[in-house]
Formats: structure tokens, sequence, C-alpha cells
């Protein structure tokens, strides 16, 4: 009966807020035992000492509510000493918004799925999976997703092709952690002896090429409903991303040109826009995705991607609206280099408080 009374108390004075204009923030975590507090930089909240929320009976969902007339505030939730990992959450003056907290260490967790078989390619592959740092604290939680090709180079040295990785899992760790970006699963898609031409348009005079039709389909048929079946995507086109580089950033603004319906962000890294006389530079069409490309100034094709680039804002695309480029100052055609500017497309596509969980 107590337990009743004091949830009917806190409805009761979430509806008074409501009707006297009240902005709202609910905090979806399992604290077990323990509660969630509130900090803020205004009043009654402040960054040393929280404000208790309240928990809806039967639920993980704990809310706080103050006036509109504070205006806008920004927030983080605290499970007893310990304050949420990244940076704060702005609320608008008016809006209710929910978060989705962790408080762990911000550390993702590599998972390897081996013999992936594609129907559309005959042939078998692995998929290396960056799993969030809060993936398995906090299960109330879903993520957007980004797909990625050569998936051997991302995240381990010991099975980079040239011996050097993206460093993948520590830049969206870090970056996480220093609050810059969304937490997001990424998908690498590991390549095969085929790897030229199942990231290519038909046909390039001296490499040939031609696959990249059943690759895409693989993808989109075999590779993404997989994925959201089996971990707790957000499987939206706006919450789902594909990126590559030389020969992978080429397929990946592909994929994204023929299924704008499946994805709304696409990178290419020192793509290899020279391929078959620069056939995708030709008239590339307007399709409602944002687009990232790059190029370095050593020895990496940086011509091909600025008239890309050109070719793409005569089309009607808007720079660092829908297209942003990024010209790489002595950067060569390797991992090393893409590694040290990752974070301009992460932080550009999967931006802190970005996501939304409906």
């Amino acid at each position: 009966m107590k337990r009743l009374k004091t949830a009917l108390a806190a409805a009761a004075c979430v509806a008074l807020l409501a009707d006297a204009g009240a902005t709202t923030v609910r905090v979806h975590y399992d604290a077990g035992k323990g509660s969630i507090a509130i900090l803020g930089d205004k009043a009654p909240m402040s960054w040393s000492k929280g404000v208790t929320a309240t928990r809806l009976e039967g639920t993980n969902i704990w809310t706080y509510s103050w006036l509109d007339e504070l205006g806008d505030i920004a927030i983080k939730p605290a499970l007893g000493d310990k304050v949420s990992v990244g940076g704060v959450y702005k609320l608008a003056a008016g809006s209710t918004v929910d978060i989705y907290p962790f408080f762990g260490a911000p550390f993702g967790k590599l998972k390897i799925v081996p013999d992936f078989e594609s129907p559309q390619l005959q042939n078998k592959r692995s998929l290396r999976i960056y799993l969030p740092a809060s993936y398995e604290e906090n299960m109330a939680k879903r993520y957007p997703v980004l797909y990625m090709h050569d998936g051997q180079n991302l995240f381990d040295a010991r099975t980079a092709a040239y011996g050097v990785e993206w460093r993948v899992d520590e830049t969206v760790n870090q970056l996480v952690a220093m609050g810059q970006m969304d937490e997001v699963i990424v998908v690498g898609i590991d390549n095969t002896p085929e790897r030229i031409s199942e990231y290519t348009p038909c046909c390039d005079p001296k490499y040939g090429g031609g696959k990249l039709d059943r690759y895409d389909a693989f993808i989109i048929e075999t590779v993404k409903p997989y994925i959201d079946k089996t971990l707790r995507t957000l499987p939206g086109k706006e919450h789902t991303a594909i990126m590559g580089s030389s020969l992978g950033g080429i397929a990946s603004v592909y994929i994204a040109q023929r299924h704008p319906g499946v994805f709304s962000k696409a990178g290419g890294v020192s793509s290899s826009f020279w391929w078959n006389k620069r056939q995708l530079v030709a008239k590339p069409p307007h399709v409602p995705v944002k687009f990232y490309l790059d190029a370095g100034t050593r020895n990496d094709a940086l011509e091909d991607t600025l008239l890309m680039r050109d070719a793409m804002l005569a089309q009607g695309y808007r720079e660092n609206e829908d297209l942003m480029f990024f010209k790489a100052e002595g950067a060569s055609h390797n991992e090393a280099s893409w590694a040290t500017r990752l974070d301009k497309p992460l932080t550009w596509f999967f931006p802190w408080g970005g996501t939304r969980q409906q």
C-alpha cells in the first residue's frame, strides 16, 4: 500500500508540473537496489549534488521534471557516486527526453562471427562486430549501426593486411567517453580474395571488377537482416550508415546511392573514384543521404575526390549539410592515415545526443 501511495503521489506531481509547463527527463536504467539522481547546471540541481529521480512503478524508468521557466538545462544522471559516462544531456525547455546512460568502463567489446555465408557471392567470410560499452550494462538501449568493409583491417593489427589497423574500437571508445559521439554498433565485413571484384561496378579496362551488385545484395539481404535480428539495433535508415576506404569507399557511395531507404549516411575515405574512367563521378544522383568524402595530399587520388565533390555540389548537395569533404594534409593511402581522421565522419554521422530510441 505504501509503495502504491508513493507511486500515485509521484504521478500526481508529474501531472501538476505538466499542467504548469514542465521539462522532463526519463532515464532508462536498471539500478537494482540503487537509485538514479539527476545532476544539472541549474537549481535545484547542481553538479555536486543530485536530485533523486522517481522510479515509475514496475519499470526501470526514472523520471524528474522541472518548470519550463528554468529554461534550457544540461544534466547528467548519477548512480550512487558514479556519474554517467560521456557528455552532458541538453534538454530544451518544455521537452521530454529519454536517455539511456551507462556507468561502467567505456570500453566496447569485439565479437567475431566466423564463416558467415553469402548466398549472393557463394562464399564465406567473418563478421567482426564491435559492441558498445553499455551493450551488456543497459539492456534497454538500442543502437545505430555502422557497416564497414575490409573488416580484417579495422580492429586488430594482427589481422590487418599491412600490419596496421584503423583503430576503430579505440577511437569510438574515446569519442564516446569524451561525449563527442553516441554509442554505435560497428559491423566489419571481411573482404575475400575477390575483393577488387566485389567492391566495384563493371568494369575497369585494367582491373575488371563487376560483382558490386551482388556484394550490395549480400549486405542488404543477408548481413543487415542478421544484425537486426540478433542484436539490439535501431534498424531504420536514420540510424544506419556505411563506410569504407579505397575501393571500399566507392562501394559505400554506390550502395548508399542505390539504397537511400536503408542508409542515411555513407563515408568514402580515400575513395577510388578513378575507377573505370571516373564512372561514378559523371553524374552522381542526388539522394537523401549524408556523404562524407576525404582524401590525402600524398598519392591519394585527391583530384578524383575533388571532382566527385564538385559533381555532387552541382547536383544540389550542400557542403557541411549533406556533404562533408576533408582534405587530409600530408596523408597517404593507408590505414595509419585513415585512423588519424576517423573521428571526423564518426562525430558527423553520430554526434553526442543525436540518437533517438524511437
